[in-house]
C-alpha cells in the first residue's frame, strides 16, 4: 500500500524536461551570474532531486550550454520571428528596440552573461547572439533602403547602442529616462540611427 502511494504521488508530480532544467539555470545566471549555476540549488528551486538533472545533462557545462543555447532561442530568435509580423521595416526596428529594451528592464541575464564574457561557453554563445542580432538589425537598415556595408554599419552602431544602454540601465537607471521621456529618446535615437 505504501508503494503504491509513492507510486501515485511520483506520476501526478510532472517529470522535469532539459529545457525546465536550462531555464532554472537562465534564472539563476541573470540572479547571481554564471557562479549560481550549481546543480543542488537548482534541484532545490525545482523542486526535485540531483539525479533528475544528470537523467538530461553529463555535467554542469553542458547544462550551462542548453541554457545558452536557450537564451538564444528565446531572446534573440523568438524575438525576430514576433518583430518580422510587422510588413514595415521601419516600424520592425522601431518595435524590436521597444521590445528588446523592455526584456532587458526586466531581466538581468544580458548584463549577467556580459560580465562572464571571458567563459568560453559564455563568449561562444555571445559571439553567436552578436552576429546573428547584428546580422538582422543590419538587414533591417537595407531593407529601409541603405547600402550593404553602410546596413552593416549601423546595424552594429544601433547593437552597440543597445548592449550600453541596458549596461547602464543595469548600473545606473536613474541615469535614464523614463515613461513618455524614454519615448522620445527612443524615438529621437532611432531617427537619428535611420537619417540618411
Amino acid at each position: 500500500m505504501v508503494m503504491a502511494q509513492r507510486q501515485q504521488k511520483r506520476d501526478k508530480k510532472p517529470r522535469l524536461t532539459a529545457q525546465d532544467w536550462a531555464d532554472a539555470a537562465l534564472t539563476a545566471i541573470g540572479e547571481g551570474g554564471l557562479a549560481a549555476v550549481a546543480v543542488e540549488p537548482l534541484a532545490t528551486r525545482l523542486g526535485t532531486t540531483k539525479g533528475s538533472f544528470y537523467w538530461h545533462f553529463a555535467n554542469r557545462d553542458a547544462l550551462i550550454g542548453a541554457a545558452l543555447e536557450r537564451w538564444a532561442e528565446t531572446n534573440t530568435e523568438g524575438m525576430i520571428t514576433e518583430i518580422e509580423a510587422e510588413p514595415d521595416p521601419r516600424q520592425r526596428l522601431r518595435l524590436l528596440f521597444r521590445e528588446a529594451l523592455a526584456a532587458a528592464d526586466d531581466d538581468p541575464l544580458e548584463v549577467s552573461l556580459l560580465a562572464t564574457a571571458a567563459h568560453p561557453q559564455v563568449a561562444d554563445a555571445l559571439h553567436r547572439v552578436t552576429e546573428r542580432r547584428v546580422g538582422y538589425v543590419a538587414r533591417l537598415f537595407a531593407d529601409i533602403g541603405f547600402p550593404e556595408p553602410e546596413a552593416r554599419r549601423r546595424g552594429l552602431l544601433a547593437y552597440t547602442a543597445y548592449l550600453g544602454h541596458i549596461q547602464l540601465g543595469h548600473a545606473v537607471p536613474s541615469a535614464l529616462p523614463a515613461g513618455d521621456e524614454f519615448a522620445a529618446y527612443l524615438n529621437e535615437a532611432l531617427e537619428v540611427l535611420m537619417r540618411r
